[in-house]
């Protein structure tokens, strides 16, 4: 069992392994800023040597170090750097061979699937006269064709990988240098981005290990556990749902794929503290792993029945059903995986006191996919939950959005007619037995294996040879760019879009920030004392900010500032940190002022704070994640080793 310490617990041992000459020494700062020392990123071929001027040992492409001196010597700049910011000092490296990263931000490619592929362009206004461009698949389309047929580009440096990398499977860095909004004429915000990656003369090896990848899911048992509400008003839909099982097995059977497909089921209700008639908050009836068949499969489920009292809410706790087949079921056994919730109600939010899971839909999402799961809702809307339709509908489509297809695997059956209901769930057998025929054929799919990530599936390397296979994971693309004579260069920077460049709809990267674990504290601690005072804001509005501007004066981030003393935005306050202030884009909690605050009523401002109660839960789960942490330089301090968090789980 691995310990767990808290965030302040965790700082302090780091802490005290330290020489106090080292805590001593700090790097540079960047330039107008109090908190933010200077880093970059090293080049493929970056030497670090002992002295300035003298040859070094090579560095992995892409690792990050702080910078603590800079010296001329000639023509070169030179930059004593070291692998953390807690006075570690390596060597020295040519500036030239580096790039200064100012802000952590990195980006994952979305799935291809669905979308056009990402070019990386020479001039930022080649990416912008496309996405301004009226007819903008006329301009893409010649382009592609020529790529595809090894033609060159003029404005075109390289093109995204045919294949998807999984930078949940594969950790990688493309880093953001910079990156500016603009607003294109069909009515879109898109992100326009400078980032650096590293040139590759083929991606063969890459290809043929994909395939060998591929080639090991042939022979592989898929799993399908439905987790079904099993509250007051759920039996006739628990029948269907057994009778739907024996339809999907004798499926599984004509497609002669028997054998290959086992069932399993969780049922849950809601808090048995609340109400203790309900017997269990979740339960599952059956493992997946331990069934035989379909036939044994409906034995098992045979005594599960409705509850007979009611629960003490209209939402019932769904996530507990969901993280019980989640955590409960060993996925490693499995190829394809999927996940099928059917209930008539909405879910305990995991800001909800009767929560079993304290976790938000999105953070269910995040967990699934982690065990390369693919989740289904089928959302039975009856007459009685009318009320409850709406918002029922927006959790279950968050919970399932899938990256694969881009678009949430949610079926509402309106009216919860028994006989409809029974139609869609023969129809996702259906989905879901031509789903498993392409798993086992080797692709990657919703619901594939390929999809897991690596530690979950238990591949546990040497630490020595995993670290550093994790500081070599540069993004590495092909050069596509016309030579003139020179030699394809190393590193390369270009602009892309973060959405799609006709379909802007579709978002084709994903924003990861790379917090250190004392970042992550000091963000977790601030929000607390957030939250508290917008709680105390919601007796007397006028509290709130008072609040906070004195918390703002005893933090003292910004001593050159009388930050507070007359701040009606948290944004002109400090409290979040300038690695949350420097970042380009906007955010709900540095953009909330005094007067928008109090111009809320109870019900916004309560949806306010349960936002940020979740992010909350997320920034605990990140700390105890110890799997996900990554060192992005050699022999760094572990304070300095990184979590790569979603954009969306910042304030």
């Amino acid at each position: 069992m691995k310990k767990s310490y808290g965030f302040s617990g965790l700082l302090c041992a780091a802490a005290l392994s330290l020489p106090a000459h080292a805590a001593d020494t700090k790097p540079l700062l960047q330039e107008g800023k109090h908190t933010l020392f200077q880093r970059v990123l090293t080049y493929p071929g970056c030497m670090l040597a002992a002295k300035a001027g003298e040859a070094g040992k090579e560095q992995p492409a892409f690792s990050r170090f702080y910078v603590y001196q800079r010296e001329k010597q000639g023509q070169d700049e030179w930059l004593q750097v070291g692998p953390d910011s807690f006075g570690h000092v390596s060597g020295w490296m040519k500036s030239s061979c580096t790039v200064d990263w100012k802000v952590q931000l990195t980006l994952a490619f979305t799935n291809p699937a669905g979308r056009h592929p990402m070019l990386f362009f020479k001039e930022k206004g080649d990416v912008e006269s496309l996405l301004n461009n009226a007819k903008p698949a006329a301009a893409l389309e010649p382009m592609i064709a020529s790529l595809n047929q090894k033609k060159p580009v003029p404005q075109v440096l390289a093109r995204e990988p045919d294949y998807m990398v999984d930078q949940l499977k594969n950790f990688y860095l493309l880093p953001v240098l910079g990156s500016d909004d603009i607003f294109t004429d069909t009515g879109f915000q898109v992100r326009v981005l400078n980032v650096a990656s590293v040139s590759e003369n083929g991606s063969a090896t890459t290809s043929a290990k994909a395939t060998d990848e591929k080639n090991m899911m042939k022979g592989f048992s898929a799993s399908v556990v439905f987790v079904i509400d099993s509250t007051i008003s759920m039996g006739p839909y628990i029948d269907r749902t057994k009778e739907a099982i024996d339809k999907i097995y004798k499926q599984i059977e004509k497609e002669q794929l028997q054998d290959k497909v086992k069932f399993g089921l969780v049922a849950y209700r809601s808090s048995v503290k609340a109400v203790p008639g309900l017997e269990y908050d979740a339960k599952m009836y059956v493992d997946p792993n331990t069934v035989k068949d379909g036939k044994d499969f409906l034995a098992k489920v045979h005594d599960l029945k409705q509850a007979t009292v009611s629960s003490s809410k209209v939402d019932e706790d769904a996530y507990a059903g969901v993280m019980t087949a989640l955590d409960k079921v060993d996925w490693t056994q499995f190829g394809a995986r999927y996940v099928v919730l059917i209930t008539d109600a909405g879910a305990l939010d995991g800001t909800d006191s009767l929560s079993s899971t304290h976790l938000g839909a999105e953070q269910v999402r995040q967990e699934a996919a982690y065990r390369g799961v693919a989740l289904y809702t089928l959302h039975l809307k009856t007459p009685d939950g009318k009320k409850n339709h709406a918002s029922a509908a927006a959790q279950y489509q968050e919970l399932t959005l899938n990256p694969f297809l881009h678009k949430p695997l949610y079926y509402p059956i309106d009216s919860g007619d028994v006989n409809s209901f029974g139609t869609i769930v023969d129809s996702l057998s259906n989905a879901i037995t031509a789903q498993i025929k392409t798993a086992w054929s080797g692709e990657e799919t919703a619901g594939s294996a390929l999809g897991a990530s690596p530690e979950y599936a238990g591949k546990k390397a040497d630490p020595l040879l995993s670290d550093a296979e994790k500081l070599s994971k540069a993004m590495r693309l092909a050069y596509l760019g016309e030579k003139q004579g020179t030699q394809v260069p190393p590193v390369f920077k270009s602009w892309i879009s973060d959405r799609d460049l006709v379909n802007q709809n579709l978002p084709a990267t994903e924003v990861r920030v790379l917090l250190t674990k004392s970042e992550l504290s000091d963000l977790n601690d601030v929000m607390k004392k957030i939250v508290n005072a917008a709680n105390e804001g919601m007796i007397s509005p006028d509290d709130m900010f008072a609040s906070l501007r004195s918390l703002a004066a005893t933090m003292g981030n910004d001593p050159n500032q009388a930050k507070g003393k007359n701040a009606t935005r948290l944004g002109e306050m400090g409290l979040l940190g300038e690695y949350i202030e420097s970042l380009p884009y906007l955010s709900e909690v540095l953009s909330l002022d005094e007067e928008t605050w109090k111009s809320w009523d109870g019900l916004e401002q309560e949806r306010f704070i349960r936002r940020l109660n979740t992010k909350l839960n997320y920034y605990q789960r990140y700390n105890e994640d110890a799997d996900r942490w990554i060192a992005l330089a050699p022999d760094s301090d572990p304070r300095d080793n990184v979590y790569p968090v979603p954009l969306e789980n910042l304030p």
